[in-house]
């Protein structure tokens, strides 16, 4: 063997056994060659972004239909009847008389109270 060829040897026998260790190193998986660390850095962040707003959009969604529920359930509710009141029972004219009278005296002792402090307010001071 030349000596040039000595040289080679060597060299071709060592790309052999680095091609298949290169070929095994991938620099993220999924992603192919040429693909740079920032995009892969902008490719996740979308896909957070996208994954982040779906999750808005569900919460929302579901805060919705939990509104709607809850009127429907609302609607559906029995309202309880009115109470009846029992009518009051009618006086008589004995009855009734008294009562007016009653509320006269109270009438007049009210105005004959106001009409103390009235005459109190009105007089001149001295």
């Amino acid at each position: 063997m030349s000596w040039p060829m000595r040289l080679v040897l060597p060299l071709l026998l060592s790309l052999a056994a680095a091609a298949p260790a290169v070929a095994q190193v991938a620099p993220y998986p999924g992603y192919g060659p040429g693909v740079t660390t920032g995009d892969v850095h902008r490719y996740e962040m979308d896909r957070l972004r996208n994954q982040s707003d779906k999750r808005d959009a569900l919460a929302r969604q579901q805060s919705l239909d939990t509104r709607l529920t809850v009127l429907e359930l609302q609607a559906r509710r029995v309202q309880p009847p009115a109470p009846v009141y029992a009518p009051q029972p009618l006086r008589t004219v004995e009855q009734e008389r008294a009562a007016r009278e009653t509320a006269t005296a109270r009438r007049e002792a009210t105005a004959r109270g106001v009409g103390q402090i009235d005459a109190w307010l009105d007089h001149a001071p001295q």
